[in-house]
């Protein structure tokens, strides 16, 4: 069975609590809850992680190397400058797709440069859980296409 590792950066624990304009009231566990539904359907094993600290968010995309399909990303503020993660996704070279909540090009300025973009597949921004809902099914489509 295909898997799908969707890993979390900083601050997404606290979904349903930040800034519910931009991140809506939905819990991490919920929409995390809704993809394991929706996988089950797809036939693909889900797995997900969240850290608040790069090494760690590092430490399982090495780990995903060789045991993992596709890597679903939201690395929170680290997208727009950690590249150490930017690194250890090139090296795996497993399938990338990021998804962010929010639009991330309609906020600050500082927000409009991904580097984990470069890398990517593709992505999805600024449609909130459904975000996630998409990145799966797009995972799904890439698996199916080899």
């Amino acid at each position: 069975m295909p898997k799908v590792l969707f890993i979390n950066g900083p601050n997404l624990n606290m979904l349903g609590i930040r800034e519910k304009e931009f991140y809506g009231d939905r819990t991490l566990e919920d929409i995390n809850a809704g993809l394991r539904s929706m996988a089950e359907n797809e036939g693909v094993e889900v797995e997900f992680f969240q850290s608040n600290h790069e090494g760690e968010l590092v430490d399982r995309i090495q780990q995903a190397y060789q045991n993992t399909d596709c890597i679903v990303i939201n690395p929170g503020a680290f997208t727009h400058y950690s590249i150490a993660i930017y690194d250890a996704l090139k090296t795996v070279k497993i399938p990338v797709i990021e998804v962010h909540l929010s639009n991330i090009y309609a906020r600050e300025i500082f927000r409009s440069k991904s580097l984990i973009s470069p890398l990517a597949a593709g992505g999805i921004f600024g449609f909130g859980p459904m975000g996630y809902q998409m990145a799966l099914h797009a995972a799904c489509q890439l698996l199916a296409q080899g």
